[in-house]
C-alpha cells in the first residue's frame, strides 16, 4: 500500500496508523468490562514454562531493568513503585490491573502486523519491530508482576486462615 511513496508520507502514514491503532486499542481497555480482566482466564494463567514468573527473573533478568521503564497510572490506577495496602481486595484489584495492562499491550503488538503488510520491507520491518519493542517488554512486566501479587495474595490468604483457625480453637472449649 504504501510503496512508492517518500520517506516522509510513508513515516507520516505509519504515524496515524500506529497512533489510531494505539489510541482505539486504550479507549477499548477502559470500557471493556473488568470480567474480560479476570486473572482466572487462561490467557493470563501461568503457562508451566513461566514456572510462577521466576523464568522472567532467570532468563530476561526482568527484575534488573523492569523498574527503569516508563509507566502510565491512570486516574485512580495503580503504580508499581509500590504496593499501598496489603488487603485481598487490594491486591486483586492490582491484579485485575495488570492483566488489563497485559492484554492492552499484547493488543498493541498486533498493530506490528498491520504495518509490516502496509509497508516495503524495511520500513515494515523497522515499524514493527519499533511496536513490538514499545509493547512487549510492558506486557512482560504486567505477566511477572502479577505472578508476584498472586504469591503475596495467597501468603495473605494462608495467614488469614491460620489466624482463623487459631481463634476458633481459643473459643472452643477444651473436653
Amino acid at each position: 500500500m504504501f510503496r512508492g511513496m517518500s520517506a516522509v508520507q510513508i513515516f507520516f502514514w505509519n504515524a496515524m496508523i500506529v497512533a489510531a491503532w494505539h489510541v482505539a486499542v486504550f479507549i477499548a481497555c477502559v470500557k471493556l468490562p473488568a470480567s474480560t480482566f479476570d486473572a482466572a482466564k487462561k490467557r493470563y494463567l501461568a503457562k508451566g514454562w513461566e514456572r510462577g514468573g521466576r523464568w522472567y527473573k532467570d532468563y530476561l533478568k526482568i527484575n534488573l531493568w523492569k523498574d527503569r521503564v516508563p509507566q502510565h497510572i491512570g486516574k485512580d490506577g495503580f503504580s508499581k513503585a509500590h504496593i499501598t495496602g496489603v488487603s485481598v481486595e487490594y491486591l486483586d484489584e492490582f491484579i485485575l490491573e495488570t492483566c488489563r495492562g497485559e492484554w492492552m499491550h499484547f493488543t498493541d503488538c498486533l498493530c506490528a502486523g498491520v504495518v509490516f503488510v502496509l509497508n516495503p520491507l524495511w520500513p515494515g520491518v523497522l515499524f514493527a519491530f519499533l511496536i513490538l519493542l514499545g509493547n512487549v517488554p510492558f506486557a512482560l512486566i504486567q505477566r511477572y508482576n502479577r505472578f508476584r501479587l498472586q504469591t503475596v495474595k495467597k501468603k495473605i490468604l494462608r495467614e488469614q486462615r491460620a489466624l482463623q483457625a487459631a481463634a476458633t480453637a481459643a473459643s472452643c472449649p477444651q473436653a
